[in-house]
């Protein structure tokens, strides 16, 4: 399993040398000339660069006109074609009006308010593009009361995915792609999963930058603050040792 982990500029490189990929937020690229330089020197230096539309960080995906112009500029391997949270039919309603025409890989995420939706979202979708991502945090995981919801969004993905597999909808012929994690150990039952060919999270560095270190069997809870409100922070030698070795535990948990 491909792992990605976006990180800020100040350690981007270090970062770099310990993962297989580097993860771009479309929405940095307008405040940041330096985070976009980035990602092209990464990409002449033949690394993966998977561009993503923003909408964790916005609430809802970056202006897809400007979006355009960035795949274009960038021309990463892979781009997110812009989705909408939790809604089925808008996210399949922009992905049949994208342009395949607009060079790069695509990857297209699986949209949905229940089970059943995403589901139907799935298969909708598997045949058109050339990599599908979940996400971590549908609302109808969070139903358990007597577990945080990170623990919750685990179990959920997880249980989801494992049906999903179960009633035969994945494609295993089909690469995969799971965004974020509610709790880093949720990675350990994927290990037979040979289809879920990379994940994009910050859990492991944000965790670091906060002076949180995974234990054994992961995290009990999550840090709330977000990446991208961090890409410009300096880094002490202390917490970038740190978030190093969340990396490699992260990595060990994957298999």
């Amino acid at each position: 399993m491909e792992t990605y982990h976006e990180c800020p500029i100040s350690i981007f490189g270090q970062v770099q040398e310990v993962t297989g990929g580097d993860y771009a937020l479309v929405h940095l690229f307008e405040e940041s000339e330096a985070y976009y330089h980035l990602f092209e020197r990464a990409l002449r230096q033949g690394r993966t660069v998977i561009l993503d539309n923003s909408i964790f960080e916005l609430g809802m995906a970056f202006d897809t006109d400007s979006y355009i112009d960035w795949i274009l500029k960038l021309k990463p391997t892979y781009y997110i074609i812009p989705d909408v949270l939790e809604d089925k039919d808008a996210t399949l309603a922009n992905l049949e009006k994208w342009d395949m025409s607009i060079p790069g890989r695509t990857i297209s995420v699986v949209q949905g308010k229940t089970f059943n939706e995403v589901k139907e979202c799935y298969l909708e979708m598997v045949d058109k593009v050339d990599k599908v991502a979940f996400s971590f945090d549908y609302c109808f995981f969070d139903s358990d009361e007597s577990h945080n919801k990170y623990y919750n969004y685990m179990v959920g993905r997880v249980d989801m995915l494992r049906r999903l597999v179960e009633e035969g909808v994945i494609d295993t012929s089909k690469p995969h792609h799971l965004l974020g994690c509610g709790l880093p150990q949720e990675f350990s039952f994927y290990k037979d999963y040979d289809w879920v060919e990379s994940v994009d999270t910050s859990n492991p560095v944000v965790a670091g930058l906060k002076g949180w270190e995974y234990g054994p069997n992961g995290l009990d809870d999550k840090p709330s603050q977000k990446l991208f409100t961090m890409i410009n922070e300096d880094v002490s030698e202390e917490k970038l040792e740190l978030v190093l070795r969340n990396i490699n535990s992260f990595k060990k948990i994957c298999g």
